[in-house]
């Protein structure tokens, strides 16, 4: 037996009358007559072979075994062109169909979680890839053409092919295990180059041979910010990391907020960048104000944290 093809129109009937229960209540819905709706179930039955609903003996027509099986592909290729329709509709109204986010490792978790959700909300039509970067990396992907968006510390922010907008900042802060030297009171100028310290670094070619906050000439470079948090809290070395991430640590004891004389602590300022001849869209914008009003308003991030990125540019504290 040959089969035919069925229109949309059908499907959407079928799934109608499945979902109101009765013929009626799908012409209702669907503002048409009742015989349209009738004559659309017959022909989809005929194009298929196969009878859908059980009509007699019933008041209401109740699917059959075969309109049971066919209830959720024909509910998912429904579901499949309303996507296909509503982004058809956001591409003429200029909305992106996609966007590649970059974000700064230094950026708490919750702040980029909470915002994503809600974006996922707000432009369900949009495709969106997240990527996780440190340092110059993030500008690196959007000269190179891999990101749309970053969200990023002060690294190459000023680059000549970018353009940025300071939406917040983070406080670093060093930390050590508290059995380290460098943990105990009194310590003496220049100390801390004689101990370890702990780097974060990055992949990009744009950084390299310069240096961030570095004290000591021994130095382990490190990629990973979370590698970087156990070494400290294994007593091995010193370093910079943000306060948000150790604040249960330092709360506990199990590191220790160091009073060095040079105070290498930092408020390291976030900032959107994107590329001078990409102009954000609509979308891409709303990322760029809620990641402000996150960094700046957060009620989960430490209150020295939260007085910061009210779209001021704080300087470092060197």
């Amino acid at each position: 037996m040959k089969l035919g093809d069925p229109t949309l129109d059908q499907l959407r009937i079928f799934l109608a009358v499945a979902e109101e229960g009765s013929f009626g209540a799908a012409a209702r819905r669907m503002g048409r007559a009742v015989s349209a709706i009738s004559y659309g179930v017959a022909q989809m039955e005929a194009q298929l072979g196969v009878t859908l609903f059980a009509r007699e003996g019933s008041r209401k027509p109740v699917l059959t075994e075969a309109g049971k099986g066919l209830l959720s592909e024909a509910r998912r290729v429904a579901d499949n062109v309303d996507a296909l329709l509503a982004k058809t509709q956001s591409l003429h109204a200029g909305l992106e169909s996609d966007i590649s986010l970059v974000a700064d490792v230094m950026v708490p978790g919750v702040v980029t979680a909470q915002v994503l959700r809600r974006f996922r909300t707000m432009f369900p039509t949009v495709s969106l890839r997240l990527n996780v970067e440190a340092l110059g990396a993030v500008a690196a992907c959007l000269i190179d053409g891999s990101a749309d968006l970053g969200i990023g510390g002060p690294v190459l922010a000023d680059h000549a092919e970018l353009e940025r907008q300071a939406i917040g900042a983070i406080e670093l802060v060093p930390v050590a295990a508290p059995g380290h030297p460098l943990a105990q009171p009194g310590i003496a100028p220049g100390e801390s180059r004689k101990h370890l310290q702990l780097v974060l670094s990055d992949r990009s070619p744009l950084t390299e041979g310069r240096e961030f906050s570095v004290l000591s000439p021994q130095s382990w470079r490190l990629a990973d910010l979370g590698a970087k948090h156990s070494l400290l809290k294994e007593g091995i070395g010193w370093g910079n990391m943000p306060r948000h991430v150790v604040s249960d640590d330092l709360a506990k004891g199990v590191l220790a907020e160091l009073d060095l004389p040079e105070k290498p602590g930092i408020d390291y300022t976030l900032s959107a960048l994107w590329r001078r001849d990409a102009r954000p869209g609509p979308a891409t914008s709303w990322l760029i104000d809620a990641f402000r009003e996150r960094l700046g308003g957060c009620t989960e991030m430490e209150p020295s944290v939260r007085a910061m990125g009210q779209g001021q540019d704080p300087k470092p504290r060197r």
